[in-house]
């Protein structure tokens, strides 16, 4: 009973800690209310340009690139290089009593590993590698808005790397190279028949793509919303920017990771053996 009244009353304290911060952020809000000076863009101008990315450019060995194809080297080097660590010092010193990094891991590798052999269970190893790669890589690329690495674009303009998939031509990629894996392992597997059976879901890549660009995209004119204004910016840009991202991060690579094992899956069925009718 003691434990349980000093639970409940650290829980009220912490509730009124929590409305009491809320309260002194909408006052704060009220008091500094709408700045009178004048944007350097308009909020049209922001989220066109977080759309289109015509105007705030990234030089890249004297190329004006977007600034998503920065964050996709920046963070695939990230990965290749965390996977080498991984591998050449971690690896080696795993336990039968796993800890926590270890157990992370693994049950990172076994969550992938279970949806390929359920989804596609004739041929799931390299599906597995292929979701387990393609889901790890939509997941920190897009929780890699987070860090707001600061760059200066080519007109002079400071701002933050958005994630590698906002961009169209992000998601477009990793929309073709699914249906790419897909498609050679049906051609590999079954020759032309699994080719066709590929081939018949000929909008498959181009929804893949643009589910990917269409959510990873609203969790940015969100959170350019939030950050244009600063009677919105004090404590909404945290919370509207981490729940974004994170679900978006989450759901994403879930939804990627079972459309491309179950596509596969069906590529990779052997053909189905008529059974011949003996005439007498």
């Amino acid at each position: 009973m003691a434990n349980k009244l000093k639970m409940s009353k650290r829980k009220k304290i912490f509730l009124l800690c929590w409305l009491a911060s809320i309260a002194v952020v909408l006052i704060l809000i009220f008091l500094v209310g709408f700045p009178d000076e004048e944007k350097s863009e308009s909020i049209k101008d922001a989220m066109k340009d977080a759309v289109l990315h015509e105007h705030n450019k990234i030089s890249f060995f004297g190329l004006e690139v977007n600034p998503s194809l920065i964050s996709a080297y920046a963070v695939t080097a990230v990965l290749l290089i965390a996977a080498a660590l991984i591998r050449i010092f971690a690896v080696p010193r795993f336990k039968i009593v796993p800890g926590k990094f270890q157990i992370i891991l693994e049950k990172s590798v076994t969550f992938f590993n279970d949806m390929a052999v359920g989804n596609s269970p004739h041929k799931p190893k390299f599906v597995g590698a292929y979701i387990f790669s393609a889901g790890v890589y939509i997941f920190f690329g897009t929780i890699f808005e987070l860090f707001g690495v600061q760059v200066t674009a080519t007109n002079g303009n400071i701002m933050s790397l958005p994630a590698p998939l906002a961009d169209i031509n992000g998601a477009i990629a990793m929309g073709f190279t699914s249906f790419a894996v897909i498609l050679g392992a049906g051609i590999i597997t079954n020759g032309v028949g699994g080719a066709m059976r590929v081939l018949k879901d000929f909008s498959l890549p181009i929804s893949m793509s643009f589910r990917l660009f269409g959510a990873l995209l609203s969790g940015l004119l969100v959170t350019e919303l939030v950050y244009y204004y600063v009677s919105l910016s004090f404590v909404l840009p945290v919370i509207v920017g981490v729940l974004f991202t994170l679900l978006h991060a989450l759901i994403q690579a879930y939804v990627l990771a079972t459309l491309v094992s179950i596509f596969y899956g069906e590529a990779v069925e052997p053909k189905k053996q008529k059974k011949k009718v003996r005439t007498k």
